[in-house]
């Protein structure tokens, strides 16, 4: 049975940095493609940056976020640096690409349930 559980998520002020986790297991192969994707109140789910050999990042966001794997804890982290109010959100973590973008929510066959994020000014 496939389990991502996201931890990490924190209520912070603006200029600080957070990494979540998220801890992956039922996979066989630590080859999966994952990603990091997050929704702020009202707004729809959006992809922040994926992984599978190399990272990839949305627009906009690539410098001060960083997404990173390591195989050996079945852990995919997301670095956040530099908070800004409007990153307050819930961020998932996702994995095992069924084709398309890597940003793309239909991309993924499972996630987690979310970690909060809160960004204070």
């Amino acid at each position: 049975q496939v389990q991502l559980v996201e931890s990490g998520g924190d209520s912070v002020q603006a200029g600080g940095s957070l990494r979540l986790s998220c801890v992956v297991s039922g996979f066989s192969d630590s080859r999966i493609w994952m990603a990091w994707f997050r929704q702020a109140p009202g707004k729809e789910r959006e992809g922040v940056a994926c992984f599978y050999t190399a990272a990839g990042y949305a627009d906009g966001l690539k410098g001060r976020f960083t997404i990173s794997k390591d195989n050996a804890k079945n852990t995919l982290y997301l670095e956040i640096n530099r908070l800004k109010p409007e990153d307050t959100a819930m961020y998932y973590c996702a994995a095992e690409s069924r084709g398309g973008s890597c940003l793309s929510q239909s991309t993924y066959k499972y996630w987690g349930q979310g970690t909060q994020v809160t960004v204070s000014s």
